[in-house]
């Protein structure tokens, strides 16, 4: 499982927005490239899930033919247990992992 270890929390915690808000200046852009990190979290998880999931789908599934695989089981327990995409998020912009910038910025 290629997911890397991190200290994030898997429950919602309570955050100071102001100063979450200090790098960027405006809780809406805050917002903003954290749903953007989100989204590509999820979509970069949701791709490997498909890719270790596919080895398991055979092409003549029908309900009479569904069988319990113990593997399957295990991959999905795993990607259950890991942090949101979101929360993921808010710690890589607390750590200043994410790298962001305003077009509206660089015009002035």
């Amino acid at each position: 499982m290629s997911q890397k270890k991190t200290s994030v929390p898997v429950n919602t915690i309570t955050r100071d927005m102001n100063s979450l808000c200090e790098p960027v200046g405006n809780v809406y852009e805050v917002v903003r490239i954290i749903a953007k990190r989100a989204n590509q979290i999820s979509r970069e998880v949701k791709e490997e899930l498909d890719k270790k999931l596919a080895d398991f789908s055979s092409a003549n599934d029908n309900l009479e033919e569904v069988f319990e695989n113990r593997e399957q089981i295990e991959i999905s327990r795993y990607y259950e247990q890991l942090p949101k995409p979101t929360l993921r998020a808010i710690k890589e912009f607390e750590d200043g992992e994410i790298y962001y910038k305003n077009p509206a910025d660089m015009m002035q």
